[in-house]
């Protein structure tokens, strides 16, 4: 008995088949612990209504991951990457030890 690949490989690039979320198990068991049936029952009885939006998303289509990974890689492209000026007036000099002793440990000048 051969065994048909095709319908996993369809999919393999989909987030969604490989993102591992709760088994319906645990989904039940969870629910049961706080004394719930449902999740739409839960989140009834904890969102209040004057927060709540009952009214469906307007969201465009999903879209592949390739096709998503595309986008961010074309819209990461438009980036320009300019020179940091942070730091340009530093000079790695020695501050003198009578400096160091009077002034910048000197408990006077910075309490």
């Amino acid at each position: 008995m051969a065994h048909d690949a095709t319908p996993s490989l369809d999919t393999h690039g989909e987030f969604v088949h490989r993102h591992i979320g709760p088994a319906e198990a645990d989904v039940a068991k969870m629910l049961a612990t706080v004394g719930f049936d449902s999740i739409d029952a839960l989140i009834d009885a904890v969102v209040p209504d004057a927060i709540r939006e009952r009214t469906p998303l307007e969201l465009p289509a999903a879209q592949s991951e390739v096709a998503v990974l595309d986008e961010l890689r074309a819209l990461a492209e438009r980036n320009e990457v300019n020179t940091s000026l942070i730091g340009l007036g530093y000079a790695g000099t020695i501050t003198p030890p009578v400096i160091l002793r009077n002034v910048l440990e000197n408990p006077g000048w910075y309490t």
